[in-house]
């Protein structure tokens, strides 16, 4: 399978993730990804642990972080070398520095200061409008092709047509749409999160 998962939150996102990161990876593995990136939000406390496990799975790891910023929309950050990486990882510093324990304050202004070497995939929420267009639009001047738009379902019923919505800003701002799951778990709970 050549399918990797761009977007898994591990427990290490607080209220979020509910399965350990080694158990992401394995469960990873025993469907036959390619890959999996740990994207936990404001931190990268994941990869560490999912490193070990995808070394003896012998499976690709995307590092990776979740940024929600206070003045934009959400997205994934992957750096594509170790400078990008020390800068990643400060920006995530002065971000928990600026808030109280527990809390991370990015704005918009830090990434494009410091996002030098990043893959960035911006994730639209549920209903994307021109507000979340332009801000692609802005990321798309900043960082060029090294910007994508995810694209998962959400289940509600509609998904066909916000499917072809996201293709259509993708084109319309000329960035990559790449499909994510937005996985919170290694099995299900309650019937509703899995990974697949």
């Amino acid at each position: 399978m050549n399918y990797a998962e761009l977007q898994v939150t591990t427990n290490f996102s607080f209220l979020r993730g509910a399965s350990h990161p080694p158990e992401l990876v394995v469960r990873a593995h025993e469907l036959g990804l390619a890959a999996i990136a740990i994207t936990d939000r404001n931190t990268l406390a994941g990869i560490v642990r999912a490193h070990g496990a995808a070394k003896e799975a012998e499976l690709k790891l995307m590092i990776g972080a979740r940024l929600d910023f206070t003045d934009a929309p959400s997205l994934l950050a992957y750096p594509t070398d170790r400078a990008a990486y020390g800068r990643l990882s400060q920006m995530l510093t002065e971000g928990k520095m600026r808030a109280r324990k527990g809390e991370c304050r990015l704005h918009l202004a830090d990434l494009f200061a410091a996002g030098d070497g990043l893959r960035l995939v911006a994730l639209p929420g549920e209903n994307p409008d021109a507000t979340f267009a332009e801000h692609l639009r802005a990321l798309k001047r900043r960082f060029g092709k090294a910007v994508m738009l995810a694209a998962h379902h959400l289940y509600r019923g509609d998904d066909a047509k916000r499917l072809a919505r996201l293709g259509d800003l993708a084109d319309a701002v000329c960035v990559p749409l790449v499909a994510t799951n937005d996985v919170h778990a290694h099995i299900p709970i309650g019937g509703r999160s899995r990974m697949c």
